[in-house]
Protein backbone atom coordinates (compact mmCIF):
# COMPACT_ATOMS: atom_id res chain seq x y z
CA UNK A 1 0.00 0.00 0.00
CA UNK A 2 0.90 3.48 -0.50
CA UNK A 3 0.59 6.07 2.14
CA UNK A 4 1.19 9.88 2.55
CA UNK A 5 3.32 10.74 5.83
CA UNK A 6 3.45 14.09 6.35
CA UNK A 7 6.27 16.35 7.88
CA UNK A 8 6.75 19.37 10.19
CA UNK A 9 9.70 21.75 11.60
CA UNK A 10 12.93 20.55 10.53
CA UNK A 11 12.08 17.17 8.84
CA UNK A 12 9.97 19.06 6.89
CA UNK A 13 13.25 21.39 6.54
CA UNK A 14 15.39 18.92 5.35
CA UNK A 15 12.86 17.06 3.08
CA UNK A 16 12.09 20.03 0.81
CA UNK A 17 8.70 19.03 0.99
CA UNK A 18 5.65 18.68 3.65
CA UNK A 19 4.84 15.24 3.08
CA UNK A 20 6.28 12.23 1.62
CA UNK A 21 4.70 8.95 0.21
CA UNK A 22 6.15 5.32 1.09
CA UNK A 23 5.01 2.16 0.40
CA UNK A 24 4.65 -0.48 2.78
CA UNK A 25 3.34 -4.15 3.03
CA UNK A 26 -0.35 -5.21 3.98
CA UNK A 27 0.74 -5.77 7.27
CA UNK A 28 3.02 -2.69 7.87
CA UNK A 29 3.46 -1.13 11.54
CA UNK A 30 4.93 2.03 12.26
CA UNK A 31 8.25 0.92 13.20
CA UNK A 32 7.96 -0.64 9.37
CA UNK A 33 7.29 3.17 8.44
CA UNK A 34 9.98 4.66 10.40
CA UNK A 35 12.34 1.96 8.65
CA UNK A 36 11.45 3.24 4.86
CA UNK A 37 11.30 7.04 6.22
CA UNK A 38 15.17 6.14 6.87
CA UNK A 39 15.92 5.99 3.18
CA UNK A 40 13.91 8.79 2.16
CA UNK A 41 16.72 11.91 0.80
CA UNK A 42 17.55 14.23 3.90
CA UNK A 43 15.93 12.36 6.63
CA UNK A 44 17.74 9.27 7.51
CA UNK A 45 19.97 11.06 9.99
CA UNK A 46 16.77 12.91 11.58
CA UNK A 47 15.28 9.41 12.08
CA UNK A 48 18.37 7.43 13.57
CA UNK A 49 19.16 10.56 15.59
CA UNK A 50 15.86 12.39 17.39
CA UNK A 51 13.01 10.89 19.60
CA UNK A 52 10.11 10.85 16.97
CA UNK A 53 6.98 9.53 17.68
CA UNK A 54 4.24 8.81 14.88
CA UNK A 55 0.65 10.31 14.75
CA UNK A 56 -1.91 7.86 13.24
CA UNK A 57 -5.25 9.70 12.53
CA UNK A 58 -3.81 12.10 15.28
CA UNK A 59 -3.01 10.22 18.21
CA UNK A 60 0.37 9.04 19.64
CA UNK A 61 1.02 5.44 18.63
CA UNK A 62 3.70 3.07 19.40
CA UNK A 63 6.20 1.08 17.13
CA UNK A 64 3.68 -1.89 17.16
CA UNK A 65 0.61 -0.08 15.75
CA UNK A 66 -0.26 -1.47 12.76
CA UNK A 67 -1.03 0.79 9.59
CA UNK A 68 -4.41 0.28 7.48
CA UNK A 69 -4.43 2.54 3.96
CA UNK A 70 -6.35 5.86 4.18
CA UNK A 71 -4.75 6.38 7.62
CA UNK A 72 -3.42 9.76 8.33
CA UNK A 73 -0.01 9.57 9.84
CA UNK A 74 2.43 12.58 10.45
CA UNK A 75 5.96 12.25 11.92
CA UNK A 76 6.46 14.08 14.83
CA UNK A 77 9.28 15.11 15.95
CA UNK A 78 10.31 16.74 19.37
CA UNK A 79 8.17 19.31 20.16
CA UNK A 80 9.33 23.09 22.03
CA UNK A 81 6.90 24.03 23.35
CA UNK A 82 -8.30 27.26 14.05
CA UNK A 83 -8.48 30.86 14.41
CA UNK A 84 -12.10 31.04 16.24
CA UNK A 85 -13.98 34.03 17.17
CA UNK A 86 -14.89 33.88 20.52
CA UNK A 87 -18.29 34.21 21.70
CA UNK A 88 -20.02 35.11 24.80
CA UNK A 89 -21.14 32.34 26.81
CA UNK A 90 -24.56 32.24 27.34
CA UNK A 91 -26.69 34.71 29.76
CA UNK A 92 -25.79 38.22 29.97
CA UNK A 93 -24.25 37.59 33.01
CA UNK A 94 -21.33 35.13 32.21
CA UNK A 95 -23.68 32.27 33.28
CA UNK A 96 -22.83 29.91 30.73
CA UNK A 97 -23.01 26.01 30.53
CA UNK A 98 -20.91 24.28 33.44
CA UNK A 99 -17.79 22.76 31.92
CA UNK A 100 -17.08 25.03 28.39
CA UNK A 101 -13.90 24.93 26.79
CA UNK A 102 -12.27 26.43 23.70
CA UNK A 103 -8.87 25.55 22.08
CA UNK A 104 -7.66 27.01 19.39
CA UNK A 105 -4.32 27.65 17.04
CA UNK A 106 -4.36 30.57 15.04
CA UNK A 107 -2.15 33.14 13.16
CA UNK A 108 -3.81 36.02 15.00
CA UNK A 109 -2.26 37.89 18.13
CA UNK A 110 -3.60 36.35 21.22
CA UNK A 111 -5.36 38.09 24.02
CA UNK A 112 -5.26 37.66 27.59
CA UNK A 113 -8.53 39.77 28.52
CA UNK A 114 -10.53 38.18 25.91
CA UNK A 115 -9.68 34.59 27.00
CA UNK A 116 -9.96 35.83 30.41
CA UNK A 117 -13.85 37.30 29.87
CA UNK A 118 -14.21 34.23 27.72
CA UNK A 119 -13.89 31.73 30.57
CA UNK A 120 -15.84 34.76 33.18
CA UNK A 121 -19.10 33.38 35.13
CA UNK A 122 -21.28 34.74 37.64
CA UNK A 123 -20.43 31.16 39.61
CA UNK A 124 -16.30 31.37 39.40
CA UNK A 125 -14.59 32.73 42.85
CA UNK A 126 -11.43 32.72 40.51
CA UNK A 127 -10.06 33.34 37.13
CA UNK A 128 -6.43 32.42 36.55
CA UNK A 129 -4.45 33.29 33.49
CA UNK A 130 -1.03 32.46 32.05
CA UNK A 131 1.03 33.78 29.41
CA UNK A 132 3.80 32.51 27.43
CA UNK A 133 6.09 35.39 26.09
CA UNK A 134 8.65 35.40 23.70
CA UNK A 135 11.85 36.24 25.49
CA UNK A 136 15.54 37.12 24.66
CA UNK A 137 15.14 36.65 20.99
CA UNK A 138 13.92 39.24 18.46
CA UNK A 139 10.85 36.90 17.67
CA UNK A 140 10.02 32.89 17.79
CA UNK A 141 8.41 31.36 14.40
CA UNK A 142 5.73 28.41 16.02
CA UNK A 143 4.79 25.45 13.10
CA UNK A 144 2.40 23.37 14.18
CA UNK A 145 -0.15 20.45 13.46
CA UNK A 146 -2.38 21.99 13.45
CA UNK A 147 -5.31 19.97 13.09
CA UNK A 148 -3.81 17.40 15.97
CA UNK A 149 -2.73 20.03 18.27
CA UNK A 150 -6.42 21.84 18.58
CA UNK A 151 -8.04 18.33 19.18
CA UNK A 152 -5.11 17.39 22.20
CA UNK A 153 -5.52 21.26 23.80
CA UNK A 154 -9.42 20.34 23.70
CA UNK A 155 -8.84 16.87 25.02
CA UNK A 156 -6.84 18.71 27.50
CA UNK A 157 -8.89 21.30 28.66
CA UNK A 158 -11.93 19.22 28.89
CA UNK A 159 -9.72 16.59 31.66
CA UNK A 160 -8.40 19.84 33.41
CA UNK A 161 -11.88 20.65 33.80
CA UNK A 162 -13.08 17.58 35.12
CA UNK A 163 -9.67 16.67 37.35
CA UNK A 164 -10.41 20.14 38.94
CA UNK A 165 -14.14 20.59 38.61
CA UNK A 166 -13.39 23.96 36.46
CA UNK A 167 -16.05 25.92 35.35
CA UNK A 168 -14.81 26.83 31.93
CA UNK A 169 -11.56 26.47 30.47
CA UNK A 170 -9.52 28.02 27.28
CA UNK A 171 -6.22 27.76 25.92
CA UNK A 172 -5.12 29.41 21.91
CA UNK A 173 -1.88 29.09 20.35
CA UNK A 174 -0.13 31.01 18.05
CA UNK A 175 1.50 29.96 14.95
CA UNK A 176 3.76 32.28 12.65
CA UNK A 177 5.99 34.94 14.33
CA UNK A 178 5.77 35.81 17.37
CA UNK A 179 7.59 39.23 17.76
CA UNK A 180 9.80 39.72 21.79
CA UNK A 181 7.16 40.79 24.46
CA UNK A 182 3.94 39.02 22.92
CA UNK A 183 2.43 35.87 24.05
CA UNK A 184 2.70 32.98 21.53
CA UNK A 185 0.49 30.84 24.02
CA UNK A 186 -2.06 31.95 26.69
CA UNK A 187 -4.50 29.43 29.00
CA UNK A 188 -7.05 30.97 31.07
CA UNK A 189 -9.46 29.27 33.40
CA UNK A 190 -12.30 29.48 35.82
CA UNK A 191 -13.37 28.39 38.99
CA UNK A 192 -15.19 28.28 42.10
CA UNK A 193 -12.15 29.01 44.55
CA UNK A 194 -8.25 30.03 43.87
CA UNK A 195 -6.87 26.44 44.46
CA UNK A 196 -8.80 24.59 41.99
CA UNK A 197 -8.37 27.40 39.20
CA UNK A 198 -4.06 27.74 39.93
CA UNK A 199 -3.96 23.63 39.62
CA UNK A 200 -6.44 23.59 36.49
CA UNK A 201 -4.19 26.21 34.81
CA UNK A 202 -0.76 24.86 35.58
CA UNK A 203 -1.99 20.84 34.12
CA UNK A 204 -3.35 22.70 31.07
CA UNK A 205 0.02 24.58 30.14
CA UNK A 206 2.13 21.95 31.14
CA UNK A 207 0.38 19.41 29.24
CA UNK A 208 0.20 21.96 25.99
CA UNK A 209 3.71 21.59 26.12
CA UNK A 210 4.36 18.76 26.53
CA UNK A 211 1.77 16.88 24.38
CA UNK A 212 0.36 19.52 21.68
CA UNK A 213 2.33 18.64 18.28
CA UNK A 214 4.10 22.23 18.40
CA UNK A 215 7.43 23.42 17.44
CA UNK A 216 9.25 26.54 17.39
CA UNK A 217 12.28 28.26 15.76
CA UNK A 218 13.77 31.56 17.79
CA UNK A 219 14.60 33.92 14.72
CA UNK A 220 17.27 36.64 14.90
CA UNK A 221 17.35 40.53 13.90
CA UNK A 222 17.65 39.25 10.34
CA UNK A 223 15.18 36.34 10.27
CA UNK A 224 17.75 33.86 10.60
CA UNK A 225 16.55 31.13 12.94
CA UNK A 226 17.28 27.78 14.51
CA UNK A 227 14.80 24.82 15.57
CA UNK A 228 14.42 25.38 19.73
CA UNK A 229 15.66 21.29 20.44
CA UNK A 230 12.92 19.76 22.83
CA UNK A 231 11.33 16.39 24.16
CA UNK A 232 9.73 13.17 22.45
CA UNK A 233 6.02 14.50 23.24
CA UNK A 234 4.35 12.93 25.80
CA UNK A 235 2.09 9.80 25.73
CA UNK A 236 -1.65 9.31 27.53
CA UNK A 237 0.08 7.00 29.65
CA UNK A 238 2.96 9.85 30.39
CA UNK A 239 -0.02 12.52 31.45
CA UNK A 240 -1.59 10.40 33.68
CA UNK A 241 1.92 9.36 34.93
CA UNK A 242 2.65 12.77 35.73
CA UNK A 243 -0.92 13.70 37.24
CA UNK A 244 -0.53 10.90 39.84
CA UNK A 245 2.53 11.84 40.90
CA UNK A 246 1.65 15.86 40.73
CA UNK A 247 -1.14 14.32 43.09
CA UNK A 248 0.22 12.50 45.41
CA UNK A 249 3.02 15.50 45.75
CA UNK A 250 0.21 18.52 46.32
CA UNK A 251 1.30 20.67 48.97
CA UNK A 252 4.78 20.44 48.63
CA UNK A 253 7.07 23.13 46.87
CA UNK A 254 6.94 23.36 43.16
Amino acid sequence: MTVTVRLFAVLRERAGRDSVEIELPDDATVADAFERLAAEPGLGELVARLPLRMAVNREYVGGDARISPGDELAVIPPISGGADVLSSPEGDQGHGPPGRTHASVTEEALSVGRLSAWVGDARAGAIVTFQGVTREVASLDYEAYREMAEERIAAILADAVERHGLIAAAAEHRVGPVPRGEPGVVVAVSAGHRGEAFEGAREAIDRIKAEAPIWKRELDATGEGTWVEGAAPATDDDAATATRAGSAGAGSAP
